[in-house]
């Protein structure tokens, strides 16, 4: 398929990466998401909107040559729209998160249960809808979820969550079991919604990106970057390239940590406690570099619009480059003793697996699809400054078990490490920051990162200069949202004390999808 084979009038956004906007016919909606299907394409997000009664969904696809950005306008009085999930299951959770919030249905979807609404508030009422402050609830009450049940011989269920021990974001996981054997899983989550995209219409454009960094804490960066990526496609405005590359450099080091702290976390959970101390004490160290250089440990609030926020010394270059020889030795020697284990390899290879096809099918994303034979990166796919002159090598893997999304992570590690030698070395001199003014004008703009888990997509929609309320639409899509229905699946026919491990080696953000 070819962008122009659609037949739809389509605008080609001012962002450093392909991304096409378009208002499309109700009988085009479901034609238009076919012709991505048959071409080999995927859904990245979907979402409702609401402006002066005015209601529409829209839907962002990937294909070869770029990003759709699609929006289907609904006529008055119409709250519902053809249902995406028989050509892409995975828009199933989303388009009931967007029922939730903006009202508009999926029609003649099979499952109509609420998703991020627990009974917080009544089910007739639509925040993203609202033109007023939200009101109080007090006697709103937790909504009795119908769960599926599974029965037969033997068959019974175990309830997880949806608190846990220690200090991970709530999330219920309901098994049915066969003695170990676990038959089905079944997520509930929502349970930290926060209201993100609704206060992001309360806030200044050029303020809000210190609320797009805090969706997911382990991706500030790359929401950060996605959001100001949107905002200047939005005014038309370009970064000076040493922003360019500070934000690269900014967008290696979270993928660094995070992947060092999911290692050390995948030993533990079988029980090799060495190698939870080793990687601790890696990321711990990296990450104290972090905030000696950027002034953060999660370098939270270091990409602002127009460029970033810091320009490190040359002392704190060669303190960089220093710590990335250190981390590459020991990487090369913890590798070496995980694949040589025998007990870890046994917990590892084979469990949580999941096929090429099954990955395919499932919309599965970012590393956990890499490690299914799923080879989109976006670093590599439609790379932008400084991407496009850093030749990333993908990681990627087709056995796609616990052993194959490690390895995936062990290779994206060493390769970031080069990638952060590259962008020091290659460092562009001039300034960090341009001013730049909004438009005047009413206008669209979309981020497009490749974060550590995989994809993050904002869509920004900005009103006249003369309105109050300038953000009129902001959404920001988590790559979790495609890889948590796949966990359901992953963990089917292995053994429940398996899960912890098998939950881990995916590791997707709670709140980056609780919007």
């Amino acid at each position: 398929m070819k962008i122009s084979d659609l037949n739809v009038e389509l605008r080609q956004l001012a962002a450093p990466v392909p991304i096409w906007s378009a208002r499309i016919a109700p009988d085009a909606w479901l034609s238009a998401a076919h012709a991505v299907r048959e071409a080999g394409g995927r859904l990245l997000a979907l979402w409702g909107a609401t402006q002066a009664g005015q209601a529409s969904v829209c839907a962002a696809y990937v294909t070869l040559e770029g990003l759709l950005w699609f929006e289907l306008p609904l006529a008055s009085g119409v709250n519902h729209y053809p249902d995406l999930v028989p050509i892409f299951p995975v828009a199933a959770r989303m388009q009931r998160a967007a029922a939730d919030l903006s009202g508009i249905h999926a029609e003649a979807a099979s499952d109509q249960r609420p998703w991020l609404n627990h009974g917080a508030w009544p089910a007739d009422y639509f925040p993203l809808a609202q033109t007023a402050a939200t009101p109080a609830f007090p006697d709103a009450r937790l909504l009795d979820y119908p769960f599926v049940r599974v029965e037969g011989d033997g068959v019974h269920e175990i309830a997880v969550g949806p608190v846990h021990a220690g200090i991970i974001e709530p999330g219920h996981f309901r098994f049915s079991v066969v003695g170990e054997k676990v038959l089905r899983l079944e997520q509930r989550l929502g349970y930290t919604h926060k209201g993100i995209e609704q206060r992001m219409t309360q806030l200044e454009p050029l303020q809000a990106h210190r609320l797009a960094g805090r969706v997911s804490g382990d991706s500030t960066v790359a929401y950060a970057w996605a959001y100001c990526m949107a905002l200047e496609s939005a005014a038309g405005a370009e970064i000076a390239p040493r922003a360019a590359y500070l934000r690269a450099l900014l967008l290696e080091r979270e993928r660094v940590a995070n992947h060092l702290g999911d290692l050390g976390a995948l030993g533990n959970d079988a029980a090799f406690a060495f190698g939870l101390a080793q990687f601790s004490r890696l990321r711990e160290d990296w990450q104290r570099v972090s905030k000696q250089v950027f002034g953060h440990r999660l370098m939270m609030d270091c990409i602002a619009p127009g460029g970033v926020a810091d320009d490190p010394e040359a002392e704190q270059i060669t303190l960089m480059l220093r710590q990335c020889d250190a981390i590459e030795l020991e990487l090369d020697n913890l590798r070496t003793i995980y694949e040589e284990h025998a007990g870890l390899q046994d917990r590892f290879m084979g469990a949580g697996r999941v096929s090429p096809a099954l990955a395919a099918q499932l919309g599965l994303t970012g590393l956990a699809g890499r490690a299914s034979a799923q080879a989109w990166d976006l670093r590599c796919d439609h790379p932008w400054l400084p991407y496009d002159q850093l030749a990333v090598n993908m990681a990627t893997h087709s056995n796609g078990d616990i052993a194959a999304r490690a390895s995936v992570r062990f290779d994206e590690v060493s390769e970031s490490l080069r990638l952060i030698r590259d962008i020091l070395a290659d460092l562009p001199a001039g300034p960090i920051r341009h001013r730049f003014l909004l438009p005047e004008q009413a206008s669209r703009g979309a981020g497009w990162v490749e974060g550590w888990r995989g994809e993050i997509f904002v869509a920004l929609e900005l009103n006249a200069a003369t309105s109050a309320q300038r953000i009129r639409r902001c959404h920001l899509h988590d790559p979790s949202w495609q890889n948590w229905p796949v966990l359901e699946h992953a963990v089917m026919d292995n053994i429940v004390p398996d899960f912890p491990l098998i939950n881990k080696s995916f590791n997707l953000s709670y709140s980056g999808q609780d919007l």
